[in-house]
């Protein structure tokens, strides 16, 4: 399959349209068309509904367009790499991890990082555990930022000085709010929003799955989230109480409140990449920096 077909069916997955996907590509609409009919034929697959006036993805389509995103993701991080080859320390490095205190870590040593190497260009990606894993196991990022207990033993890893606290987020005007912590039999018949680490990874097990006593399966899940500040959203509506670990000051302008819970339960932060990981300069030069700062860490 050829990079130039993947180019080609994303930019017609994007404009939906022959017409303007051939305009943005600079070939003519037949070409196009006969392209996609070919690329249908290799794969054995429908990949596009063609209607009159409008193309809409097939589910093979919409798993290609996944597929052809990060291949081409994993094209644009592989020429960057090369075109930063030289004497000098510079390109990219990309780094996922969640909404955790360790990310605070994580600036603190990238910043440093730039200030001694100013052409290192630093790209985020915020996630849940199994996002950054399977980017981090694609080659679609440098290092992982996962949040304990997660089973690591197919990476290299560094243990970060930083601890989370789980709890419950919910609105001012609920009863638990005059509390001080909250207990899981305060939580048993609540409509809770979880975060989405907890329902679908092996490798990331649930932090509060023994917390609940075995009754994790039994709860009132009314809604799953990857990020805090769109579940704080739905809190505040009144859907229901988030378990979450604790969000910044930010979070709906103190309409909201976080209460730990009790027995408290906290998890710690690791900084992981693949095994026998080829990096780039600067990323080599990210990896020294953290080792640095944290390998005495036990």
């Amino acid at each position: 399959m050829e990079l130039r077909l993947l180019r080609y069916f994303l930019a017609v997955a994007r404009e939906n349209s022959f017409t303007r996907a051939a305009k943005y590509l600079h070939v003519t609409q037949p070409t196009l068309s006969r392209q996609m009919m070919d690329l249908e034929e290799e794969l054995g697959q429908k990949l596009l509904n063609r209607e009159t006036h409008y193309i809409t993805l097939t589910p093979e389509g919409m798993l290609l367009r996944k597929r052809a995103e990060e291949i081409m993701a994993m094209v644009r991080k592989t020429e960057a790499e090369f075109s930063s080859i030289g004497e000098s320390i510079a390109g990219d490095i990309y780094i996922g991890g969640g909404e955790s205190k360790a990310m605070n870590l994580i600036a603190d040593a990238v910043c440093e990082l730039h200030r001694e190497y100013p052409d290192i260009r630093c790209h985020l990606y915020t996630g849940v555990a199994d996002d950054v894993m399977e980017r981090l196991d694609n080659g679609l990022l440098d290092f992982g930022i996962l949040l304990q207990p997660v089973d690591i033993a197919r990476y290299d890893s560094i243990v970060l000085p930083a601890r989370d606290q789980w709890g419950v987020l919910m609105r001012r005007d609920n009863p638990l709010a005059e509390k001080e912590s909250v207990t899981p039999e305060e939580l048993r018949e609540l409509p809770l929003i979880c975060s989405r680490r907890d329902l679908r990874n092996k490798s990331v097990r649930n932090p509060y799955a023994e917390w609940f006593g075995g009754h994790f399966d039994k709860l009132n899940v009314v809604a799953v989230h990857n990020l805090v500040y769109n579940a704080s959203l739905l809190v505040e509506r009144g859907l229901g109480c988030a378990l979450t670990l604790e969000p910044g000051n930010n979070i709906a302008h103190g309409r909201l409140c976080f209460r730990p819970l009790k027995p408290a339960l906290e998890s710690g932060s690791c900084v992981v990449w693949k095994k026998y990981q080829v990096f780039s300069k600067a990323a080599e030069a990210f990896r020294e920096k953290i080792q640095d700062k944290f390998s005495d860490i036990q």
